[in-house]
């Protein structure tokens, strides 16, 4: 099993920037892609970015390209989420997540991740 746990949301004005980050424990051994999606007040939950367990192999969607850029610490077990040029339409809950183990490539699909955090609250303000 694997445990996550994100912080750093909160409220930030339009133009603003918010650093997201998700603390993995328990079984942090296996080569995990990891990925960020959110969920919008009565919007399904949507894929943000991912990163395989190398860091060598990115993706995210196009609404934050150029602006959302995501990373990670192996040593710290930890994924980061660096959000700029924040926009109203990013407010959501964003949501760290582990793919199922033999998931080499990153992926959009929320099917193939295993491991869910509880969350964390983002408010761009306009």
């Amino acid at each position: 099993q694997l445990k996550l746990v994100e912080s750093g949301g909160g409220l930030v004005q339009a133009g603003g920037s918010l650093r997201l980050s998700c603390a993995a424990s328990g079984r942090t051994s296996g080569n995990y892609v990891m990925g960020w999606f959110r969920q919008a007040p009565g919007k399904d939950r949507e894929f943000v970015a991912a990163i395989s367990w190398s860091g060598g192999s990115k993706i995210n969607t196009d609404s934050v390209k150029g602006r959302f850029t995501i990373s990670r610490d192996n040593a710290k077990n930890t994924v980061f989420l660096q959000m700029n040029s924040l926009k109203p339409e990013d407010t959501a809950v964003y949501y760290c997540a582990g793919a199922y183990s033999g998931t080499y490539v990153p992926t959009v699909r929320r099917d193939q991740y295993a491991y869910w955090g509880q969350g964390t609250q983002v408010t761009v303000s306009s």
